[in-house]
């Protein structure tokens, strides 16, 4: 075992801390020399699989550069002929769209788009509770009646019989895992059909839908057809790409880098109005998409009208996305009560069940469908292991599920459905739904568990923090946080990077109910404030505020934090050991 960074084997958090390897570290140091950027951003790239003659573009991406042509994507063709032939016709559209915020995106940019035309389709969100996720029999059915084209977006690619009910043609717009044999439809166009590649398997469902839509484009172009500016709807699929947590690579990286910058602008009267409300008085960040925005435009879907989040993304009315975001942020408090509730009693039945094999899971009786989700990734995230939450209804269960990094959740709960042991189930890497007969929980848990720990889930991997470069108080600057800014954005599979101080002398108070609020550095120079969120009351805060004259190894990440018109750089601290 390599040797523990700045030898803290057992943090104040349990944590054993490690750095860089010394490859990487010849690798930030081959690119600092070429490059003559600070160590600490050349340590970021590294980490990144960087080259030094790489590390300009990257710190600069060009979306003209990295997206993908969309016709690598299998159906691409027949599905951008087709949805031109519609427009072409005046033909009736529905879209057949999931209710979270990447199923609300995705059907929001065909809502804009078709607009341009003249055109206005039918938006249908199925009912989480009454109907479940995917497209239905009865739903299909009735839409097929009214409707020339069905689009189903982030789901359908699972859906055979309702797709072969639907009676009029069904292009399928999606990312989810595919099975062996695809749906009656026109086309299916997803990344993670078992007959694609893969390297595209990392898009989300807008992201395959922005495919399309630039497909779209191309081919009006060579007809002399000016279509709908797409740079302007990139908002739509950074916030379905950070919400869904898609991981921040490739193309990805680049879709949320533009699409921020298009938010900044604050165009879109729902974003707009989401934003207002939930108080937002800076720039977007990837934080803000993911635990700010994301929430709340899933909160109709999760306990409310499931159509309210598309609904608000896709008006071009500013009372309408008044009116709308103010009663998503209203369910949305509503969801976080529930959550709790139904978060202590999941917790507890996990603990009393054990929490160290490969999974984490617990079933209750009248949990919500609508937070199972949110439970199984605070599960996850307390014990770093694969989290399935189920809602028992009727002798049926309907569960959700979340992975850790390194473990693909969907193909194992797409497998215990294929061996007939669930209902339903199917998912990504690293979220999964599921349905199972409440008679058959036990048995389906155990084997999802066997496929998760032949992935290496339950090995403690969680043990290990990992450092990404060790730096001196007067190193952090605010130009450095900056540069390193535009090594992101991070999020999932690219998480921020993690810096040490050493042996460092802390002061610190408390703020609000559980947080602390910490300064550090050099006696006559750099002082860094910095902040500990929820560490109060655990050993961590406790530790900390019992200091006196000790000191400490400090290890975080550097941000900006604007308060009062100034901007300054902000410590969060993730974890310490005494020096």
């Amino acid at each position: 075992m390599t040797r523990a960074f700045l030898d803290v084997e057992r943090s104040l958090t349990n944590r054993r801390w490690t750095g860089p390897d010394p490859a990487l570290d010849r690798q930030a140091e081959a690119i600092a020399q070429a490059t003559r950027l600070p160590l600490a951003l050349c340590q970021v790239l590294a980490a990144r699989g960087v080259a030094p003659e790489a590390a300009p573009t990257y710190l600069a991406p060009a979306l003209r550069e990295l997206l993908p042509d969309p016709l690598t994507l299998r159906d691409m063709e027949p599905a951008a002929r087709r949805l031109l032939a519609s427009i072409d016709r005046r033909q009736r559209i529905a879209i057949f769209a999931d209710y979270d915020v990447d199923g609300g995106a995705s059907a929001a940019l065909l809502i804009l788009w078709l607009r341009h035309f003249g055109l206005a389709p039918t938006l249908y969100v199925p009912d989480r509770i009454d109907e479940g996720y995917g497209p239905n029999v009865p739903a299909m059915q009735a839409l097929g009646a009214e409707h020339d084209l069905i689009l189903c977006v982030d789901c359908g690619t699972l859906s055979h019989e309702p797709i072969a009910a639907a009676g009029c043609d069904v292009v399928v717009l999606d990312h989810h895992l595919g099975a062996e044999t695809l749906p009656p439809a026109l086309a299916v166009v997803n990344p993670n059909r078992q007959d694609e590649s893969g390297e595209l398997a990392h898009l989300c469902a807008a992201s395959v839908v922005f495919l399309l839509l630039v497909e779209a484009n191309r081919r009006l172009r060579r007809s002399g057809i000016s279509g709908p500016d797409l740079m302007g709807l990139l908002d739509l699929v950074a916030l379905a790409t950070v919400a869904d947590v898609a991981p921040l690579v490739g193309v990805n990286r680049a879709f949320v880098r533009q699409g921020l910058k298009v938010m900044s602008r604050r165009e879109r009267p729902g974003l707009r109005a989401l934003a207002d409300v939930a108080r937002l008085t800076e720039a977007p960040t990837p934080h803000a998409l993911g635990f700010v925005l994301g929430p709340r435009v899933n909160a109709g879907g999760r306990i409310g009208q499931a159509d309210l989040g598309a609904r608000l993304l896709a008006t071009s009315s500013d009372r309408e996305a008044m009116e709308l975001a103010v009663r998503l942020d209203r369910l949305n408090a509503e969801r976080r009560e529930i959550e709790q509730a139904v978060r202590m009693e999941a917790m507890a039945q996990a603990e009393a069940r054990g929490v160290d094999g490969p999974l984490v899971w617990a079933a209750g009786e009248g949990w919500h469908p609508g937070v199972v989700g949110i439970v199984a990734a605070r599960l996850k995230e307390a014990y770093h292991r694969p989290a399935v939450v189920i809602g028992l209804e009727g002798g049926v269960g309907k569960g959700s599920g979340r992975s850790i990094t390194g473990v693909d959740l969907g193909v194992a709960v797409h497998h215990v459905a294929a061996e007939g042991l669930l209902l339903k189930g199917g998912g990504h890497r690293m979220a999964a739904g599921l349905t199972v007969a409440q008679d058959r929980l036990e048995p389906a848990m155990a084997r999802l568990a066997e496929l998760l720990a032949r992935q290496g889930a339950g090995q403690d991997r969680a043990r290990d923090l990992p450092i990404t470069g060790l730096l001196m108080p007067t190193a952090a600057s605010l130009t450095l946080v900056e540069q390193i800014d535009d090594a992101g954005p991070f999020g999932a599979q690219a998480p921020a990077p993690r810096f040490a101080f050493a042996a460092q002398r802390v002061t610190v108070r408390r703020i609000g109910d559980s947080h602390l609020k910490l300064s550090f550095g050099d006696t006559e120079g750099q002082q860094i404030e910095g902040i500990a969120f929820g560490a109060q009351d655990g050993p961590l805060g406790q530790a900390l505020e019992r200091a006196g004259q000790g000191r400490f190894h400090l290890a975080g990440r550097l941000e900006q934090n604007t308060w009062g018109g100034k901007t300054r750089v902000q410590f969060r601290l993730d974890d310490a050991a005494p020096a």
